[in-house]
């Protein structure tokens, strides 16, 4: 006869918008979801894919050493380099179009090493 021992807690407020149930932080300032994200190889890969997009290309940059506050916020600075939109999810940077050429050396002065993975 035991019971269901789960957290509780403030999932959402008006305040706030939604919450980390483990942190009980806002999701966007969240301190326990960025440690998940396992380290890579120090490599950082840039990519062209066009898989599930109805056919249009996205450069995805993956590798990117930097946390999701970071990362985002080096997301913006990379999509006005380019000119185009984007987004960052489960940390890969997406890039809408084919942006490798100008990718490549953005990320080379940060000093990084930087690989171009696919054709």
């Amino acid at each position: 006869m035991g019971m269901n021992k789960r957290k509780g807690g403030l999932v959402f407020s008006t305040d706030q918008g939604r919450m980390c149930p483990e942190c009980r932080n806002p999701v966007d300032d969240c301190t326990c979801r960025g440690a998940q994200r396992p380290a890579g190889d120090g490599i950082v890969r840039v990519s062209r894919e066009t898989k599930g997009r109805k056919g249009k290309g996205v450069t995805l940059v993956t590798g990117i050493p930097l946390d999701d506050k970071e990362l985002k916020a080096y997301a913006k600075q990379l999509k006005a380099k380019c000119g185009t939109g984007g987004t960052v999810k489960d940390g890969v940077v997406e890039i809408q179009g084919d942006q490798r050429d100008i990718l490549v050396p953005l990320l080379e002065q940060k000093g990084w090493t930087v690989k171009r993975a696919g054709g």
